[in-house]
C-alpha cells in the first residue's frame, strides 16, 4: 500500500493509542462514582469503590498464586456478586475466564476443565455434588476455592483449600493490575452445547468484549445509574456483556441467584430496576406469577429477549404488565446478542397482523457489529433481498469471536470466506431485516440454552431397545422450543417412554432431556436419511 502524507511521522504511540478492554469501565466508573451503589444482593450493599478495591484484591491474589497471560480461571457460580468481582479481576491478571454452565453434568464440565487446562476453580458450594464428581474425572488439578454465598446458607460442601472471602482478602486493593499486552488477547472462555467429540470453546478478546458492552448502552437505551436485574445467567456469553455494561454508565447489579417471580417482582419493586434480559421462559414467569406475587412496578422496565420472537400475545401482556420489550438475535461466538429488531414508530400504525410480522424478524445489526448478511455459503453470493429466498446468516466485525480453542478446523469453517457462519438460515427482507427460517444444525433452543439434537440422539441411541431416534424441536409456550424425541425400537424389544426418559436423566443434563417422546416410523429419504421438517410438522401437530 503506498504511503500517503498522513502516514509520515503519525505514528501510533502510547499517547494516542490504547488496548480496548472492559476493564477500564469499573476503574472509571470508581473514579467518578466511589459511593454510588455497585451491587446489591439481599442485604448486601457494595459501592464502586468497594468493588473496585475487591476486584483488585481477587487480581492480586491470583496473581500470588502464579496467574498470569493465558492461564484460565474456572468458575461455577450462580448470578452472585462474586461473578461480577470474577469479570474483572480474572482478567485484570491477564487471565482468561471461563464461567461454566451450572446446569450441565459432570463429564462435560469435566472436558471443559480439561480441555481449557484450568489453573484454578471457584466453586458455590451449591453445586458441590457435581462439581466434586467433575474434579474426580478431569485430569488437571486445579487449586479450588468455596465460595459461601451469605443468601444461600448451608448449602454443599467444601471442596477446596481456602474460601472466596479469605482468597480475596489476602490480595493487595491497591494491585496495580495489567492492560492487556494486546486488544486481541483472551479475554474470556465460553464453551458451546457442542458435543465432546468436537469442542466448540469460544475464545472472546478484549476489544470484542469492549465494544460489545458498549453497544448493550445503546441498544437497551440505557441512561446514567440504570438498576440492572441479573435474570440471564452470567455463564451464559458473559451475561452478554453485562458485567461491564453496567459499569459504562455506574449502574447498579441486583442479583438473583434463582428466577422465581415473586422474587423477580420484589426486586423490581424495591429497588426500581430498569432494565432485564432472558430468555422467553423469563417473561412466562412473570405473566404466570399469582396475583399475591406480583407488585406494581415503579415504571416501565425494559427487557431483551432472545431466542425464538415472543408471540404477538405475549408481546400485548408484557406492554399491559409494564414491560417494553426488545427482541434480540445472536450466538455465543458474537458475544451474546450482535442483532436486533429496531422497531419504527411508524409500524405502530400497522394492523396487529403486520406490527406481529414485523416483530417476528430477528432484524438489522448492532451499531457495534460491521456485517449481517444472508448469503449462499457454498458461493458466498448474497442472496435477493425478498423476504423469501433462503441462505446462511452471516456476520463479520469486532464482536465476533477470535476463534476456536484448539480446534483450528472447526475455526476455519466458521470464518469461510471472510464471513463467521452462523449455522442459522434465514431471509433478508429489502429494508435489510433478517428472519431465521430453520437451523442448519438442528439445534434446539429451550429456555434460552442450546441443546444439540445429535447429542441428544446419541444418547437414546446407546438405549438396548433404540434401533433408530430422532430429535427435533417442538414448540412450546413455556420454552419456547424443547426436544421431541421419534423413536423406532428393535424387533421384540420393549421400552416406555418413562425408561427412556429416565435413561437420557442418567445421560444427558436435566434440561436435555426429551419432554416429549413418540413412537412411530421415522420418515426417510431413498438414501436412508432422516427427514426431519417432517418429524418438525409431525412435533407440531402431536
Amino acid at each position: 500500500m503506498a504511503k500517503t502524507p498522513y502516514d509520515t511521522d503519525l505514528d501510533r504511540n502510547p499517547a494516542n493509542h490504547q488496548p480496548l478492554t472492559p476493564l477500564g469501565f469499573l476503574e472509571r466508573a470508581a473514579s467518578v462514582f466511589p459511593d454510588h451503589t455497585a451491587i446489591i444482593h439481599g442485604k448486601l450493599r457494595r459501592n464502586y469503590a468497594e468493588l473496585y478495591a475487591r476486584t483488585r484484591r481477587l487480581a492480586s491474589a491470583l496473581a500470588a498464586r502464579g496467574i498470569t497471560r493465558g492461564d484460565t480461571v474456572s468458575v461455577m457460580l450462580a448470578n452472585t456478586p462474586a461473578c461480577i468481582e470474577c469479570h474483572y479481576g480474572v482478567p485484570m491478571t491477564q487471565g482468561v475466564l471461563n464461567t461454566l454452565n451450572t446446569r450441565l453434568d459432570a463429564a462435560i464440565i469435566a472436558f471443559s476443565l480439561d480441555h481449557a487446562d484450568a489453573k484454578v476453580v471457584i466453586i458455590d458450594k451449591e453445586f458441590s455434588r457435581v462439581m466434586k464428581e467433575a474434579l474426580s474425572l478431569c485430569k488437571v488439578k486445579p487449586l479450588v476455592i468455596d465460595y459461601d454465598d451469605p443468601e444461600y446458607p448451608g448449602a454443599g460442601e467444601r471442596l477446596g483449600e481456602i474460601e472466596y472471602e479469605d482468597f480475596v482478602a489476602s490480595g493487595n486493593p491497591d494491585y496495580v493490575w495489567s492492560m492487556p499486552d494486546d486488544e486481541w488477547d483472551a479475554i474470556t472462555l465460553n464453551y458451546t452445547s457442542g458435543t465432546t467429540g468436537d469442542p466448540k470453546g469460544v475464545v472472546y478478546h478484549h476489544r470484542g468484549a469492549h465494544l460489545l458492552a458498549m453497544g448493550n448502552v445503546i441498544t437497551c437505551q440505557m441512561p446514567q445509574h440504570p438498576v440492572y436485574l441479573w435474570t440471564l445467567p452470567m455463564f451464559h456469553c458473559n451475561g452478554w456483556c453485562f458485567p461491564w455494561t453496567v459499569s459504562i454508565v455506574a449502574g447498579t447489579h441486583v442479583c438473583l441467584r434463582a428466577v422465581r417471580a415473586a422474587a423477580m417482582f420484589d426486586a423490581i419493586a424495591t429497588h426500581k430496576v430498569t432494565h432485564l434480559c432472558g430468555a422467553p421462559i423469563v417473561m412466562s414467569t412473570l405473566l404466570g406469577a399469582t396475583e399475591a406475587e406480583k407488585k406494581p412496578l415503579p415504571h416501565v422496565v425494559h427487557f431483551a429477549t432472545a431466542a425464538a420472537p415472543p408471540p404477538e400475545a405475549v408481546l400485548a401482556a408484557m406492554k399491559s404488565a409494564g414491560f417494553n420489550v426488545t427482541h434480540v438475535y445472536g450466538l455465543t461466538e458474537v458475544y451474546g446478542p450482535a442483532v436486533v429488531n429496531e422497531w419504527h414508530t411508524e409500524w405502530d400504525a400497522l394492523p396487529l397482523a403486520e406490527q406481529a410480522a414485523k416483530k417476528s424478524r430477528q432484524g438489522v445489526r448492532y451499531p457495534v457489529l460491521e456485517g449481517l448478511d444472508v448469503r449462499d455459503p457454498d458461493t458466498m453470493v448474497p442472496v435477493p433481498r425478498d423476504g423469501e429466498t433462503m441462505g446462511e446468516v452471516m456476520m463479520r466485525g469486532n464482536v465476533v469471536m477470535k476463534g476456536y480453542l484448539k480446534n483450528k478446523t472447526s475455526t476455519l469453517k466458521a470464518f469461510a470466506g471472510g464471513w463467521f457462519h452462523t449455522g442459522d438460515l434465514g431471509v433478508m427482507y429489502p429494508d435489510g431485516y433478517v428472519q431465521l427460517k430453520d437451523r442448519s444444525k438442528d439445534i434446539i433452543i429451550s429456555g434460552g440454552e442450546n441443546i444439540s439434537s445429535i447429542e441428544v440422539e446419541d444418547a437414546l441411541y446407546k438405549h438396548p431397545a433404540v434401533a433408530a431416534a430422532a430429535v427435533v424441536a417442538k414448540p412450546d409456550e413455556k420454552w419456547g422450543e424443547t426436544p421431541c424425541a421419534f423413536i423406532e425400537l428393535k424387533p421384540g424389544a420393549q421400552a416406555s417412554a418413562d425408561d427412556l426418559t429416565q435413561w437420557c436423566k442418567q445421560n444427558l443434563a436435566g434440561y436435555k432431556v426429551p419432554r416429549y417422546i413418540v413412537f412411530a416410523e421415522i420418515p426417510k429419504t431413498s438414501t436412508g436419511k432422516i427427514q426431519k421438517f417432517k418429524l418438525r410438522e409431525m412435533a407440531r401437530n402431536n
